[in-house]
């Protein structure tokens, strides 16, 4: 028979089907389905109390579903092998001060059941990893909060597991730390490693996830690939002494559409970002004047406020342009 393999579908890192918890006559989880393919970065957002760390700790097995059902690496939610392939970085965590960084690790290491042989290297790659090379000795105590929150990393990606929950792992850490966090996210997907990560920093997100999902009620009420929720990339101008049968031959690039508040502002969707060049440049052919460009689509902020009914601040809006005159967002 021919190899189908090539063909067949792969299985999920992640499964769920209507997976709900109650705790008494309190809903935590209504009926969460989603998928998570092998080797992505998929975000998780949504509001106090939507439902997401009960979602975490039910795929962790630390609970147990009142009902519905859901896959981890391809086996039953709980399995207890299956964890020892799973690394965790919980939002709330402690070591004790008096550990040195590397005596942290060396414990998880023993307590992943890492081959001894292995420990010692394990522990110096994955400190060299996360930036604490040469904090290896020091005692945890003299730690600042963001290298603690480096330190937990470390111990989520110990031993090469092949799915890490990462919850809230920048929420620490100064720009520059947040930097170096999404490299090493993108360093483990692209080992091939899922990585699952909760985060309220909305524009980490945008930068590190392939796919997101948004949960509010203990439901995913949108889910898929930036693009996907964020629609489709758009040219904003301001123009005047333009005429009507210019305007309308703009729709080669795209919909065009005219604010009619503002009847200055013109809008086309969507749109190939190189062709915003050749858009200037019909507009000023055909005797109209340009006063202002930007390129933009809405932000995963303004996306996640429309899903949870919440009108996006007007401000905070003009964030998702990008002036073509070189100004950046804020």
């Amino acid at each position: 028979m021919p190899d189908q393999s090539s063909s067949a579908p792969s299985a999920a890192a992640i499964e769920t089907f209507e997976l709900s918890k109650r705790y008494g006559r309190t809903t935590a989880l209504a009926g969460l389905s989603m998928r998570v393919e092998p080797g992505e970065v998929f975000g998780f957002l949504g509001p106090n109390g939507a439902g997401k760390t009960t979602s975490v700790k039910l795929l962790l097995g630390l609970t147990a579903a009142t009902s519905g059902s859901g896959t981890v690496l391809g086996a039953p939610i709980g399995d207890r092998e299956t964890r020892r392939r799973i690394g965790y970085l919980p939002e709330l965590f402690r070591y004790q001060s008096w550990l040195r960084a590397r005596e942290v690790l060396r414990l998880h290491a023993e307590l992943a059941r890492l081959p001894a042989g292995r420990r010692g290297a394990e522990v110096d790659a994955t400190l060299e990893t996360v930036g604490l090379g040469d904090r290896a000795n020091d005692p945890v105590g003299t730690f600042s909060k963001g290298m603690q929150q480096r330190l937990g990393l470390g111990a989520a990606l110990l031993g090469s597991p092949e799915l890490v929950f990462l919850d809230e792992p920048t929420s620490a850490l100064d720009p520059l730390g947040r930097t170096e966090v999404r490299q090493i996210i993108r360093t483990a997907r692209d080992r091939g490693v899922t990585v699952f990560l909760n985060s309220h920093l909305l524009s980490e997100v945008e930068l590190v996830c392939d796919r997101v999902a948004v949960v509010n009620r203990g439901r995913v009420v949108a889910s898929g690939t930036l693009d996907e929720l964020l629609g489709e990339q758009a040219v904003v101008l301001r123009v005047s002494d333009l005429s009507a049968e210019a305007r309308t031959s703009l729709d080669r690039f795209g919909t065009v559409a005219t604010d009619p508040a503002d009847p200055e502002q013109i809008t086309i969707r969507p749109i190939d970002p190189t062709q915003i060049p050749d858009v200037v440049a019909s507009v000023v052919l055909a005797g109209g004047r340009v006063h202002a460009v930007a390129e933009g689509r809405e932000t995963l902020e303004e996306r996640f406020l429309e899903l949870l009914g919440a009108a996006p601040d007007p401000e905070g809006s003009a964030a998702a342009h990008r002036q073509i005159d070189g100004g950046q967002p804020r």
